[in-house]
């Protein structure tokens, strides 16, 4: 698969960025797009490599005059032909209980989980580049004078 990569600088120090790239949990929140996300390798700040459920990629922070030029890669993950189809259908379903035992279990029942195909990659430059946006934004905090 081809790698998708976004750039930009960002008027924000190199230790905030870092602070908020190498949180897994923070992380995973700005590219839950691409599923799961592990942080699978640091080098202390400058760069984060990451696995994804459906992409692979790094972030790179690099200081540059008045901020830190970010730099995003993604590669999606490679998907079998039919997986995409796959994952859109739900699981085989078992034959219905009774209304008894379903109304039992009813606090106990599991929700459907559905497979999402990796993004194309015309998408995932367009996915990276709001990421950067989401980075480069001034995030207020409520109730504070920022």
């Amino acid at each position: 698969m081809e790698n998708s990569t976004a750039h930009r600088r960002l008027v924000k120090s190199p230790p905030e960025l870092w602070a908020e790239v190498s949180s897994e949990d923070a992380l995973a929140r700005r590219l839950a797009q691409f599923g799961e996300i592990r942080i699978t390798r640091l080098k202390p700040e400058t760069t984060v490599a990451w696995e994804g459920d459906r992409a692979s990629g790094t972030v790179e922070l690099e200081p540059s005059g008045w901020g830190t030029k970010v730099t995003l890669t993604a590669t999606p993950a490679d998907a079998p032909p039919d997986a995409a189809q796959a994952g859109r259908q739900p699981a085989a379903q078992e034959p219905r209980p009774s209304l008894l035992v379903r109304l039992l279990h009813r606090r106990h029942k599991t929700p459907e989980v559905f497979m999402a195909p990796a993004p194309a990659p015309e998408d995932t430059g367009e996915i990276l580049a709001e990421i950067l946006d989401d980075l480069g934004a001034h995030h207020r905090r409520p109730f504070s004078r920022d």
